[in-house]
């Protein structure tokens, strides 16, 4: 028997996971008012020809491709990869077979918010659950962000180039987290280069798709229902030509 475990977050206008400047906005027509949407294609048709005078329901979506759980594409951190060798590639162009793959959980939700975790540290969660990393397995992230709780996108810790490049060096095309993003909240992030001015800091996960390039899932949930490892991960993106990311519906699959 599989159990399914939905790793997605809702688009919605209620609950607060983007920063103001990029919430979604959903418009919803319903079955009392858009009869005259239908008579539009069925000239003198009136409201009470309809059963029960309904029409139908209609949603208008005013969105960020990075809104809701996502994939960000290598073409969002860079325009080129592989070291400066290839353009990088948009969401329309990744290789589907990168997105039905066995998972991986490393639990970091023990360390401060803002925390960059190191390839020391990630080594080291693998040796603890006793699982070795092959090429292609999905590692995702429980950082201690929790969706739905105030100051959302402050939460969390974050991997940063050194740990990131560490999981691409052994065939991992595939990551995600359930924080805000996969590096360290922004406003820790400032903390950090308001006393160094190091450039290096700043972004530094995303950016290490300039030298190889991977997908990255934004906005997970429920990782704390999964095991460290024995499920299978459904992250499938939307394909929407030329974007830096793409909307997916994440399910991990569980054997019983």
């Amino acid at each position: 028997m599989t159990r399914f475990v939905d790793l997605s977050i809702p688009i919605t206008n209620e609950v607060v996971s983007d920063p103001e400047v990029m919430r979604p906005k959903i418009q919803y027509m319903t079955h009392e008012n858009t009869w005259e949407q239908i008579a539009m294609f069925f000239p003198g048709l009136e409201k009470e020809d309809l059963p029960d005078g309904e029409g139908w329901a209609v949603e208008m979506l005013e969105l960020s491709t990075h809104n809701g759980t996502h994939m960000d594409a290598p073409w969002h951190y860079h325009s080129t990869t592989d070291a400066g060798a290839r353009p990088a590639p948009s969401i329309d162009e990744a290789p589907l077979d990168r997105f039905l793959r066995p998972g991986v959980k490393l639990d970091f939700s023990h360390l401060p918010h803002g925390h960059v975790v190191s390839s020391a540290e990630v080594e080291d969660a693998f040796d603890a659950i006793e699982y070795e990393l092959r090429p292609l397995d999905i590692v995702l992230v429980q950082s201690g962000a929790v969706y739905g709780t105030e100051n959302f996108t402050d939460q969390g810790v974050g991997l940063g180039a050194e740990a990131t490049l560490w999981l691409t060096e052994r065939g991992v095309e595939v990551v995600g987290t359930d924080a805000w993003s996969w590096d360290a909240p922004f406003s820790h992030t400032a903390k950090r280069w308001a006393e160094t001015h190091d450039p290096a800091i700043i972004w530094e996960g995303h950016k290490a798709g300039r030298t190889r390039p991977y997908y990255q899932i934004e906005k997970l949930t429920n990782l704390e229902a999964l095991p460290p490892h024995g499920f299978t991960v459904s992250c499938f993106p939307v394909k929407i030509e030329r974007a830096s990311a793409g909307w997916i519906r994440a399910v991990a699959m569980i054997k019983d």
